[in-house]
């Protein structure tokens, strides 16, 4: 198992990404979570076997459609506690 924390900026607010996501992910079978950002990015936590994370990072450079992804931050991670994915409310403050 590998876990991914994710960083996405471009148009990926108010264009359904998180849903979107959260729907790809669960085909998965990964676990995590998303979440809108206050400064207009999107962040995310992805766990599972190496390919199904790949393949989703794969597909959320594209992202939904309306969506326009400009860069990706990724670095590995801590797998969630909790099994499942899932969307988070919106993240605030400081997130450094």
């Amino acid at each position: 198992m590998i876990a991914k924390s994710l960083i996405f900026t471009g148009r990926v607010q108010g264009v359904g990404f998180r849903d979107w996501m959260v729907a790809r992910a669960r085909r998965l079978g990964l676990a995590g979570w998303v979440r809108n950002r206050r400064d207009g990015s999107l962040e995310a936590l992805i766990a599972g076997d190496a390919p199904a994370v790949e393949e989703l990072l794969r597909a959320c450079r594209r992202g939904p459609p309306g969506a326009e992804v400009v860069t990706v931050t990724e670095d590995f991670a801590a797998p969630p506690a909790e099994p499942g994915f899932f969307k988070r409310p919106t993240a605030g403050g400081n997130l450094g």
